[in-house]
């Protein structure tokens, strides 16, 4: 899942990258306001973390710029005004979540979690596929119960997949969400790379097949017949 961080102290910014880097997730910065709402823009996130005090435009613009435009996706205001009216005023510019600095990391995870399982009934702590099972708490993958290990990066594109079970995912979605801003979209074949990988290790166990290829468009995950 990717994740854009709009935050103009770049310890802290780096900090918050690091982390959930960590935790599988493609992470972009921004360092101003301004920055923000480009990349926000241009660019599909699923959780975007923004400060109020931004340099050339401050963080309850861009929220109302974004809203504005129409933008879904969930914003996790992360300041240091920690006031009832500052929070009441993130809310209502249409933020859907308001953590106050200083924090704890393990806090800001839990919170960009749950964003991202707003909407659906029951919170989700696990992914499964057929035999395909993913714990997103322990970060542990097992086939039939037998543990398979994965790269951060194999971890993020399955956890994807799974998030989206039946979609037929392009590998321009898939990069979007899985690939930082970083990724070369002219390298297209590194995402075919990594989903080989992935079925070397989770199709070897079970005799259902779980990642599809739907020529010329992309991938899909759906339990059938190999």
């Amino acid at each position: 899942m990717r994740v854009l961080v709009i935050e103009d102290e770049q310890k802290l910014a780096h900090y918050i990258k690091k982390g959930l880097e960590e935790h599988h997730f493609a992470v972009d910065l921004a360092e101003n306001g301004e920055d923000g709402v480009l990349s926000a823009t241009v660019n599909e996130y699923d959780v975007i973390i923004l400060d109020i005090l931004l340099p050339k435009k401050d963080g309850m613009t861009v929220l109302r710029e974004l809203r504005a435009k129409g933008s879904p996706v969930p914003v996790l205001i992360l300041t240091a005004r920690d006031t009832v009216s500052d929070k009441i005023a993130g809310l209502n510019a249409g933020a859907d979540d308001y953590l106050t600095k200083p924090f704890s990391f393990l806090e800001l995870l839990a919170r960009v979690r749950a964003l991202l399982r707003r909407g659906k009934v029951e919170p989700q702590v696990t992914l499964q596929v057929g035999d395909l099972v993913m714990d997103l708490i322990a970060h542990r993958v097992s086939v039939s119960g037998k543990p398979i290990q994965l790269t951060s990066k194999e971890f993020a594109l399955l956890e994807f997949l799974l998030r989206n079970p039946g979609r037929v995912l392009t590998r321009t979605t898939i990069a979007e969400h899985v690939w930082d801003s970083r990724y070369d979209n002219t390298l297209s074949n590194v995402i075919d790379v990594f989903v080989k990988r992935l079925r070397a290790k989770i199709d070897r166990a079970p005799a259902m097949k779980l990642i599809h290829t739907v020529k010329g468009v992309g991938y899909v995950v759906r339990e059938d017949e190999g």
